[in-house]
């Protein structure tokens, strides 16, 4: 459990740069032909990771089943769309505005929980809830009236993107949980499984919208690639080691470290109030772990 905990904060400081990395340097790429691009730098460099443990691989592939295949699909499906709702939020909106909405995935991750693993609600557990929606309040918070956070989350474009991106994230947690506790699919396997099946899934729209590299961007694409494979790699071993409701809201502090260099280094307005909601949603999702 402890060691879970340490790896799944790792995970949430990869993630939180991989976020201001997308927002900083890829703003000028359609959101699949981006992940395509990045996910296949990502599938090389986890390559050696699944060559050093490859018995375990091969015997993992030697059980695979219809069970296990359709867990794969629904875990990758949820993860390509969410991964491109998000970048289009992130596309029309302020890192700092869209990333505390965004991450409170696991506000959805414990009722999945409760319905299809049998977790249980604790009164500890409903505070996280209530906290965690303030936090999308303090979000959307602007000078001119209590009610004016609501009806602009209502009203943009880039806050209802977040949102259905945190639900399907959301899905492909609770997926990734099961995938790695209940069917025992090695770890070193579902990382790549889920790389490819994510490539695979959006190349017909990169295809079909092709980016145009910039020969000076393949660098970054190829740092970011190495975020991937290090963010995955360390967020699977926490599903691992851990239940979806506890190691979702540790990752999920992602929403700090992408609010924090949003602030400060691309000078995004309202930041204090911004860096008050990643906070309360941190607050929140740890709660809903408790």
């Amino acid at each position: 459990m402890e060691a879970g905990l340490g790896v799944a904060v790792l995970a949430a400081i990869v993630w939180g740069g991989y976020i201001y990395l997308l927002k900083r340097s890829f703003d000028s790429y359609s959101p699949a032909g981006m992940v395509v691009l990045i996910n296949v730098f990502a599938i090389g460099w986890y390559l050696p990771v699944v060559g050093y443990d490859a018995n375990r691989v091969l015997e993992s592939i030697e059980r695979f089943a219809v069970p296990e295949l359709g867990i794969i699909v629904l875990a990758s499906g949820m993860t390509a769309v969410a991964l491109v709702l998000f970048l289009r939020a992130l596309a029309t909106g302020e890192v700092s505005y869209v990333t505390p909405i965004n991450k409170i995935v696991p506000v959805f991750v414990l009722p999945m929980e409760i319905v299809f693993l049998g977790q249980f609600l604790t009164p500890l557990q409903v505070f996280g809830v209530i906290v965690a929606t303030l936090a999308v309040y303090v979000a959307n918070y602007e000078p001119g009236g209590f009610f004016l956070p609501f009806i602009k989350a209502a009203n943009s474009r880039p806050a209802q993107l977040a949102l259905l991106s945190a639900i399907c994230f959301a899905v492909s947690d609770v997926s990734r949980r099961v995938a790695l506790q209940e069917l025992a699919i090695a770890q070193r396997l579902y990382v790549p499984l889920l790389l490819v099946s994510v490539v695979v899934l959006l190349l017909p729209a990169a295809i079909s919208n092709p980016p145009a590299v910039d020969r000076a961007d393949l660098p970054k694409f190829v740092f970011a690639g190495g975020l991937v494979a290090v963010g995955e790699h360390l967020t699977t071993v926490a599903f691992g080691a851990l239940p979806a409701s506890i190691a979702s809201p540790i990752i999920n502090t992602q929403a700090i470290v992408a609010v924090i260099l949003g602030g400060i280094l691309l000078g995004e307005r309202h930041f204090r109030l911004r860096l008050l909601a990643a906070v309360l949603a941190v607050v929140g999702v740890t709660l809903l772990s408790m």
